[in-house]
Formats: C-alpha cells, structure tokens, sequence
C-alpha cells in the first residue's frame, strides 16, 4: 500500500539528485522516506548504487577509514550512494564532503529523522554542495490522486483523527490505526530525542507535547508550561526545540508590522500530525463526541498548508495575528510584502468577518474563511 501514493516531492527529489551534490531527505519517522527512496531505485539499474543503513554497524564502518583510496574502493562501478539514517554516523558531514570532492559524477542521497543532528553534521562541510527536501505524512494533495471528492469528504473524519501516515492505510480497522500511533509513539517518536547527549527525562518531554496538545490554536506560555512540569523555562524551551527538529511539533508566531497592542512576544504550537496530538492524549472519540472539534479542524490545516506550501515551494512565512483585546486570525500568511488572513471555521453557521483592527492596519490584505466547503481549495 505503501508504493499506491506518488509523493509529492518526487519531481523535486529527480531534479535536485545532481553529480557531486548530496540530496538530503529529511522528515520525522515513519512518514515514507525509505519507501520514497525503494519506489525511485525501482526505476534505476541496481548495479548502479550502493544503499547502506546508518543504524547498521557494518554499514558504518565502511565509510569510517576516511580516504579517497577507501571510497573510491566501495564506490567502484556505481554512480549513486544511498544512506539511510545518516545521522547515526560520526563525521557523516566531512565524509561525504571528501567524497563528492574527490569522486567525479557521483550523486548522494541521505535521508536523516533528526534535523539537529544531520544538520549540525553536514551543516558546514557541505556549504554549497547539498540541496535539502522535506518530507511529511501524506498530504492531502497526494491522497487527491486517488480519490474523489465523495471518498475525500468521507475520509475526513479518520483524517482529523488519526492523521496521514502512509502505513495508516493498510489497516482498514480503527482500533488497528490506534495501535500503530501507538506503536510509532513508544518505539519511534522520541527515538532520536532521547538518544541525543543531556536527555534524561523522556517523561517530562511526553509531558509537554500533552500541555501543547491541549493548547492548539493558543498562545503558548513558556513559564507557565515550566512552572506546571516543575522544570526551568529554558529546559521547556530546548525540549521545544528538539521537538521541532524532529518534526512533531512546530511554531506559529505572532504577526505585526505596526500596532502597539498586537501580541508578538507569545507563539502558538500546532503538531504536524493530527493522529499523533491524539494519541498523546489518548483521545479518539468520534467527531460529534468531542470538545476539541475546533483544535483539531484548526491544526489539521495548519499541518496541510505546511505541507502544500513545502511542496509547491511557496516562500511563505506563516502568522497568527491576535490583539490585546482580543481581535484575532487564526491564521496569517506574508508572501513577497503581501499579507493574506485566513479563520478556520468548522461550524459553517458561525459568520465571521474580518476583525475591524486588522483591516484598519492592513487595507490591503485579503481575508478568507476557511470551512468544510472550501477547505480544499486552501490546501490543494
């Protein structure tokens, strides 16, 4: 089921996949990266790479003697070097570094789950000789290959609640899809978190992706989520940090050009993954059962915008706008000088217009409501 859904980034990973550059696939696990990876060696001769397994000890020491002579040796016969996981290896920065210096026409792909490690390694040595993509749970724009707009509306309950991660699809039955968050959760999640040097308190850390998973579409207080977990304000914001390198969680902040009483100084928090915010606070009642319909209708299109501007490589810078008294947008978008508002609207009854202070400030930005009618056109 896995190779049913083209990804998205598959024209961009063919063009970016270059002699003598390093490709580097990031994303959280579990979202398809080495799926995305088998379906393209699929189309290329197979004597013509090398695929190793950072995770894999053996694997590792072959790129440990680090020589031209060592290289050339295991790249003998093949223009593509594949490596999963590559963050697990020491010095993977300055390997590939000497390897795309010294081994004409060669292509690098490397796929890493732990943005502050991989980056952190290949960051300097590979100045001017990588390109990087993204990849996220399934994207609504990808699932629109293979259904219609019926089969889409009646999926978006399960969307809403158990997320998109591609092997979702094979389990047909709800209670199995709970065992699989649960599964990714427990053995997956955290995985390169709790392995990275200083992280003692893997409790702590669940701990604060409930108090954010109880907060979507709030303002977030740093002091506040330190003074309830009995932890500094620093600790909660390097525990965010990390969260936000491996891709469970990621900040919005506040948006202002020029009024004194808009609120910048505080940041709302939104999952990339509605399955996994569910999870966390082990809550998979059905739509009409639940108190948080707004949340959730809120972060799941937060996530799918992330998605479709990450694959149509908008160059968006994304808000929320909120005022002292209370006038706020759920969501605000800043592209080339233009400003476009958007609130997120699940009861379709409730009329909403643009905040009067807003339009006021900015008369020539757009404002849209986004709702179950038209929620497609916004992250298609």
């Amino acid at each position: 089921m896995l190779n049913y859904y083209k990804r998205a980034v598959l024209a961009e990973f063919r063009k970016k996949l270059l002699p003598n550059k390093v490709l580097v696939l990031l994303g959280a696990r579990r979202v398809g990266k080495t799926a995305l990876i088998k379906n393209y060696l699929e189309t290329i001769p197979a004597d013509s790479y090398l695929q190793l397994n950072g995770e894999d000890i053996d694997d590792a020491n072959l790129l440990k003697e680090r020589s031209v002579s060592n290289y050339k040796r295991l790249l003998a016969n093949v223009n593509l070097l594949v490596i999963d996981e590559a963050q697990n290896i020491p010095d993977i920065g300055k390997i590939l570094k000497l390897i795309v210096d010294s081994i004409n026409g060669i292509k690098i792909i490397a796929t890493g789950s732990s943005v502050f490690d991989l980056s952190n390694k290949l960051g300097e040595p590979l100045v001017g000789r990588k390109n990087t993509i993204y990849l996220f749970p399934l994207a609504q724009m990808e699932f629109a290959n293979h259904e219609n707009y019926k089969e889409t509306t009646q999926k978006l309950e399960e969307r809403l609640l158990f997320g998109s991660y591609p092997e979702l699809e094979q389990y047909p039955d709800w209670k199995d899809k709970i065992n699989y968050l649960k599964e990714v959760i427990n053995s997956y999640l955290l995985k390169d978190i709790l392995v990275f040097e200083g992280i003692k308190q893997s409790n702590k850390i669940m701990d604060l992706l409930k108090l954010i998973a109880f907060q979507l579409g709030q303002e977030v207080s740093l002091q506040e989520l330190a003074r309830q977990l009995g932890i500094s304000k620093n600790t909660v914001e390097s525990y965010l940090d990390l969260l936000s390198k491996v891709f469970v969680v990621y900040k919005v902040p506040g948006f202002s050009r020029n009024l004194r009483k808009e609120i910048t100084k505080s940041n709302r928090w939104y999952f990339y993954d509605n399955g996994i915010r569910n999870c966390i606070i082990g809550n998979f009642n059905r739509l009409d059962n639940r108190t948080d319909i707004g949340a959730l209708w809120e972060n799941y299109l937060a996530a799918e915008r992330i998605k479709y501007q990450n694959y149509t490589q908008k160059n968006v810078t994304n808000y929320f706008w909120r005022t002292y008294d209370q006038q706020e947008l759920d969501w605000l978008e800043e592209e080339n000088g233009n400003i476009s508002g958007y609130e997120f609207k699940w009861n379709e009854n409730r009329k909403s217009k643009i905040p009067t202070a807003f339009a006021k400030a900015y008369p020539e930005a757009s404002f849209e409501v986004i709702n179950k009618q038209n929620y497609l056109d916004f992250i298609i």
